[in-house]
């Protein structure tokens, strides 16, 4: 328990407090620096000199000195680890000490990761659940402040817009080793609590829409950091699960909304939908302040560097990724923390397709959520509560479609992995292959069941399809973008999370008019036409990925 609150905010701030106040909690212990100092591991296998290591600080290794086109990073096969390590090319560059660190995230037991892992799921769902919970409420926004629904839906969209900008900011600051991603997480949740608290006691229209934005803003870190704080834990043999885990949550969290807000909307008003939001996110804030702990390597090494410099008077010990910032202007790093992920998500093929592409799925979902409503609660005369239940359909597909990849994953697509944990990143296409039909299915399927006559149970079922095909997509691209662009993981996710919430955001805005306009079932055939348009996507991708990457400047060439 000691090792996971000693790298935690409630460690840090332990620390702060400690009789000597050397942040022992926060940072490491003492004894175990000298142990590596003088070339002794905990476990009695001898370490290396810590001037002679540099390991990369980031999560993503540079691979291209291995003769296989990697470089020194922890390799994980059938849960053993194998530690490639050079000598470095920087006097005093604080890396990893020894074959088997326990400090670096790669080295941490299952346990640990899978509990790291459980808390960006959960994280993340509770965020992501801010986009939809609002909506069984809009009814009652639209009688209290005489908007238009238009307006009224506003708050939705605008939340969305936020989640998209968010990450753009907050994913490239949790790069830099004095932030990492804890503070991050931190401090972004709890503005994301305190900004919730003028929407609940607002008294016109404007301070709603205004604070749904910037809620949305603030506490979007998850959305496109958690991918890559799983990315900090497991190399891609093993990343797949984590990262499905916290892709499932990006499915689960919207889905959760309108069930968990219909029926306090229809209880208690539009005003408690909010208040839900709050107790159940100040609950999670409570639960990574304790026990999150830091993943980020440069991070974790920026600060053993800062704590062996205290401890043995040498100013010289620097880890690497500050030997590196110290070398950028002021220019240059607000490049590095600000442009480099718009210009990635603009100007990199592989992004700019594949971003294209989810955002197309995320609009069609999120516009035609806007129709449940409409078939339950106008076809078959559903209550706001039961229009929630209604939700379980896409809940239950998202969990199901998670099941089926891990035994998929498990029993074929683990055997591509090579010795060091890699394979091919057009691999992990194989599920988008096979599932990019269901979204268009799913499409027809409910447009053309939601009608009198035909059971509700039919378009509920046919809902589900949407989660099959849905996920198949993030869990094929999400774990495709970090194989492709290792070192800039946080940056690609992040335009990843812009260009989709972006897209949500407008989506969100015409769809009350287009199936207004078009009807249930044309309306819904038009969002299907669109959905099959992309279906080759994937194929191309798998068969001539070698050449996008090609085409690419800042993609990964050698696997």
């Amino acid at each position: 328990m000691l090792a996971i609150l000693r790298d935690t905010g409630l460690g840090y701030i332990l620390g702060l407090f400690s009789p000597t106040r050397d942040q022992t909690l926060y940072l490491e212990p003492t004894s175990l620096i000298w142990q590596y100092q003088r070339h002794e591991a905990p476990n009695g296998r001898r370490g290396v000199p810590q001037n002679c290591i540099t390991v990369t600080d980031r999560s993503a290794p540079n691979r291209s000195s291995h003769p296989s086109g990697r470089n020194s990073q922890l390799s994980e096969r059938d849960g053993d680890f194998v530690d490639k390590i050079e000598e470095g090319t920087r006097d005093n560059a604080v890396g990893w000490y020894g074959l088997d660190d326990p400090e670096n995230p790669l080295n941490w037991s299952k346990s640990k990761k899978a509990f790291v892992s459980v808390q960006i799921f959960l994280l993340n769902t509770f965020m992501y659940m801010g986009s939809s919970i609002y909506s069984p409420g809009i009814d009652d926004v639209m009688k209290e402040f005489g908007v238009s629904k238009t307006v009224a839906t506003l708050g939705t969209s605008l939340s969305l817009l936020g989640y998209a900008i968010g990450p753009m900011l907050w994913s490239p600051m949790s790069e830099v080793p004095r932030l990492g991603r804890n503070s991050i997480y931190i401090l972004t949740l709890a503005g994301f609590l305190l900004l919730k608290l003028p929407i609940v006691l607002a008294n016109n229209i404007e301070i709603i829409l205004v604070f749904r934005f910037l809620t949305a803003f603030v506490g979007s870190p998850a959305q496109a950091t958690g991918g890559a704080t799983i990315s900090d834990m497991y190399l891609p043999c093993n990343r797949s699960y984590g990262l499905g885990l916290w892709e499932l949550s990006t499915w689960i969290g919207p889905t959760l909304g309108p069930l968990v807000g219909g029926f306090a909307a229809q209880a208690k008003g539009w005003r408690w939908t909010i208040w839900e939001l709050i107790w159940i996110n100040s609950a999670m804030f409570l639960l990574i302040f304790c026990f999150l702990p830091e993943t980020s390597a440069s991070n974790i090494l920026y600060r053993r560097a800062k704590r062996l410099r205290r401890e043995s008077g040498n100013e010289s010990n620097h880890s690497e990724s500050e030997l590196e910032s110290l070398d950028l202007s002021k220019k240059e790093l607000a490049y590095t923390t600000l442009i480099r992920p718009f210009k990635l998500c603009f100007q990199e093929p592989i992004c700019l397709l594949l971003n294209t592409y989810t955002s197309l799925i995320t609009g069609l979902l999120f516009a035609w959520l806007e129709s449940l409503p409409l078939v339950f609660g106008g076809v078959y005369g559903f209550n706001l509560g039961q229009v929630g239940l209604a939700f379980l359909g896409l809940l239950v597909g998202s969990v199901v479609a998670y099941l089926i990849f891990v035994v998929w994953f498990f029993a074929f697509a683990a055997r591509k992995f090579d010795d060091l944990g890699y394979s091919k990143p057009e691999e992990r296409f194989i599920p988008l292959m096979a599932g990019c039909i269901f979204v268009p299915i799913c499409l027809f399927v409910f447009g053309w069941t939601s009608r009198v006559g035909i059971p509700w149970i039919v378009p509920v079922v046919g809902s589900g399809l949407f989660s099959l095909g849905g996920f198949s997509l993030f869990v094929s691209i999400l774990n495709y973008l970090p194989d492709a662009y290792p070192e800039y993981a946080a940056s690609v996710l992040a335009g990843n999370n812009f260009i989709r919430c972006t897209f949500g955001a407008a989506c969100v805005l015409f769809a009350a008019p287009m199936y207004e306009k078009l009807g249930l079932q044309w309306a819904s055939t038009l969002l299907g036409i669109l959905g099959a348009v992309f279906v080759p996507v994937p194929f191309l991708f798998y068969f001539y990925g070698d050449r996008i990457r090609g085409a690419s400047v800042h993609a990964l060439k050698d696997y």
